[in-house]
């Protein structure tokens, strides 16, 4: 029997919270997470992040500009990671597409799956947000689906002018 994935409540405040961060980025790439209560089903912090790519420490990727992709810092992870633990974990991974297309690349998907290709890498939902210069065109949700042993997508919001 296929698994049901339900995808995390993300209001439209948080939505546009995302998507301001998203505006102030461009035309780099944003990163940073979600979070709400580990027994909830949705998310009510945004926690932004410094795109660290400029520096080259793409696990995957270092030729790459911040305008084609990101690194959340050394920091940050370790903040990220340590949430994991608490009352208000971190449950939704976001960055943005200057390309205006909301989609998880292969580079994407490689950096978001464990690096035993058993599972995902951190215990979130993945949100990317496609943005261009004039709006963001849409954003879409992702998870991770043991039956496809992959992420596949589970929600999709409409875009706005920021």
């Amino acid at each position: 029997m296929a698994e049901a994935i339900v995808p995390l409540k993300i209001s439209s405040s948080i939505l546009a919270d995302i998507y301001r961060e998203a505006r102030n980025a461009f035309p780099a790439e944003c990163c940073g997470w979600l979070s709400g209560p580990k027994d909830g089903d949705e998310v009510t912090v945004v926690r932004a992040c410094e795109n660290a790519q400029a520096s080259g420490t793409h696990p995957t990727e270092a030729q790459r500009s911040a305008e084609t992709a990101y690194v959340i810092t050394g920091a940050d992870l370790l903040t990220l990671n340590h949430s994991l633990e608490s009352e208000m974990p971190a449950r939704i991974i976001f960055h943005s597409h200057p390309n205006g297309r909301a989609y998880l690349s292969s580079t994407d998907r490689e950096v978001a799956t464990s690096p035993w290709g058993d599972g995902p890498a951190y215990p979130v939902q993945q949100l990317v947000v496609g943005i261009d210069s004039n709006r963001v065109v849409e954003a879409a949700l992702f998870a991770w689906s043991d039956d496809e042993n992959g992420f596949i997508q589970i929600d999709r919001f409409d875009g706005a002018d920021v």
